[in-house]
């Protein structure tokens, strides 16, 4: 696992073929199927955020970051910064389809004395790098730690998981000035686009469009991409991967995504953004993600 994450990460063959795309797309499932597993613990929560972003999540952790699973803490590591705490069921899903945490102990998610808090905190949980709370502060730690890679002579990169939402705060927008004035190439920022947030719409909130434009101007190598189509992310990844040096262009990677994609239930749910759901709809959620990714991979 170790050897196999760390080559990947560095030396992956060009191109988006299927073996590859494949082996994402099952990782994201297991996800989005811990992702579910772990809601019904609680009967509600960031469900919708999770199975949303699984695509993302997969991309990183499947085929991107290098890590160690046995040593979390390891020096050689690429950083993964969780700006939005609120995801951490996803995230949690991701480390278990690592290997970086058991997938028995995700059963105990917002559990009291559990290490997995239902928002990420980086004391309590291996792997979890940061912890979120107050939206916005994300971008500028992953600057930080650019730069500090950078100072330490390592090769590592850092990528930092934003939402739509946060894009409403000034802190992201100085952060992202900041990573171009010090030409951080070892940074890849990813922003899930869901169009939702706890206020509404993003766009009744406050409207950030266009965001491509927006970060081209800062400096930013920006792409846009179906963030729930895993051969656009991989070409994306790709893309921004070429770009990576200690010195040069940040990256981002701007991904529409769908809340609850893969379980058609969740899918068009009203109040989408913490969800509340009912205890007879779990298996009825399992069962049609699992029916939807059968009935891809069968095509």
């Amino acid at each position: 696992m170790v050897l196999t994450q760390e080559k990947a990460a560095r030396g992956k063959a060009s191109g988006v073929g299927k073996e590859r795309v494949d082996r994402v797309e099952g990782a994201a499932f297991r996800i989005r199927h811990h992702a579910l597993n772990m809601g019904e613990v609680q009967g509600q929560g960031y469900v919708g955020q999770a199975l949303g972003a699984a695509d993302m999540l997969a991309v990183v952790y499947a085929d991107q970051l290098r890590f160690r699973a046995d040593d979390p803490e390891w020096d050689g590591r690429d950083r993964f910064l969780l700006s939005t705490g609120h995801y951490a069921i996803g995230h949690y899903a991701a480390l278990a389809e690592a290997g970086i945490i058991p997938v028995k102990e995700l059963e105990t998610y917002g559990s009291d004395n559990s290490r997995l808090p239902m928002s990420g905190m980086s004391t309590y949980t291996p792997g979890m790098e940061i912890s979120g709370g107050s939206l916005g502060h994300g971008l500028s730690i992953a600057v930080g730690a650019a730069l500090g890679l950078r100072y330490q002579g390592s090769d590592s990169r850092v990528y930092n998981f934003l939402s739509d939402g946060e894009l409403d705060e000034g802190s992201t927008w100085e952060a992202a000035m900041g990573a171009h004035h010090h030409q951080l190439g070892n940074l890849t920022a990813m922003v899930d686009i869901n169009a939702l947030q706890a206020d509404g719409k993003t766009d009744t909130v406050l409207r950030t469009e266009p965001i491509t434009e927006k970060w081209q101007a800062f400096g930013w190598y920006a792409q846009r991409v179906d963030g729930n189509d895993v051969s656009a992310l991989l070409a994306a990844f790709d893309n921004a991967a070429t770009q990576a040096a200690a010195v040069g262009r940040p990256s981002v990677i701007l991904c529409d995504t769908k809340v609850g994609r893969g379980v058609p239930l969740l899918e068009d749910r009203e109040k989408a953004h913490f969800m509340r759901i009912e205890e007879h709809e779990w298996q009825l959620c399992r069962e049609q993600l699992t029916a939807g990714y059968e009935g891809k991979a069968a095509r």
